[in-house]
């Protein structure tokens, strides 16, 4: 199905709370495999936000790299985001966790006036401009939401979260698990996973559902 395909896959660190939801990110890798085609992973090499204590939710006093923390769901085989090159690419696939929302963007803190980290935000462009597709997970479509505006997309059920993002000129729509909406026009696909109540196995079959709608497209 997916012979010859390649995927670029953006983390945003490593772990729900501060990083990439790994959960997610290791899903969607295996989906990506599972379906015959192959990727390559990025996260911009930064600073993040903060550091945060997974047991208790506390924030730590410590600092952590984006691209490092990345690594490790990578096990080891990572770029920079600034060596992304979309021409490489015949998809782009951003699984979710607070990291997007705190390290790619400032969503967490400013909602829909967040600000987008520059390398994230041409990397979509990008994308965007050469019409191939861009999936997003969970939070991640907030993303697609700020920088190209009239889009649709979904995160689930949330409805504050949902008017946040109609607030930027994109359109909601309302999805349980391993469902997938699809914007055709702008070639996006997005899904809520974690954002709905959700196990390990819901994270398995959104993963799949969406990276298999992409490839109907490449």
């Amino acid at each position: 199905m997916g012979a010859n395909k390649k995927f670029a896959v953006i983390l945003s660190g490593c772990g729900v709370f501060d990083g990439a939801e790994i959960h997610e990110s290791v899903m969607t890798l295996y989906a990506i495999a599972k379906y015959g085609a192959s990727y390559e992973i990025f996260a911009p090499d930064m600073e993040q936000h903060h550091v945060i204590n997974h047991l208790d939710g506390s924030e730590m006093k410590e600092k952590r790299n984006v691209l490092i923390e990345a690594a490790r769901i990578a096990r080891g085989k990572i770029k920079p985001l600034n060596e992304f090159n979309p021409e490489f690419f015949d998809g782009l696939i951003l699984p979710g966790g607070f990291g997007v929302a705190k390290n790619l963007c400032t969503w967490a803190f400013d909602g829909p006036n967040c600000t987008i980290h520059p390398q994230v935000e041409s990397v979509i462009k990008k994308m965007h401009k050469l019409k191939k597709p861009i999936g997003a997970l969970c939070i991640s479509p907030v993303l697609l939401a700020k920088v190209l505006g009239n889009v649709t997309v979904t995160i689930g059920k949330d409805v504050s979260t949902a008017q946040a993002i109609e607030s930027l000129g994109a359109k909601h729509q309302s999805t349980g698990h391993a469902q997938v909406v699809v914007d055709e026009k702008n070639m996006l696909f997005t899904t809520p996973c974690y954002m709905l109540d959700a196990t390990i196995v819901d994270i398995a079959e959104g993963a799949k559902a969406i990276v298999s709608e992409m490839l109907k497209w490449i």
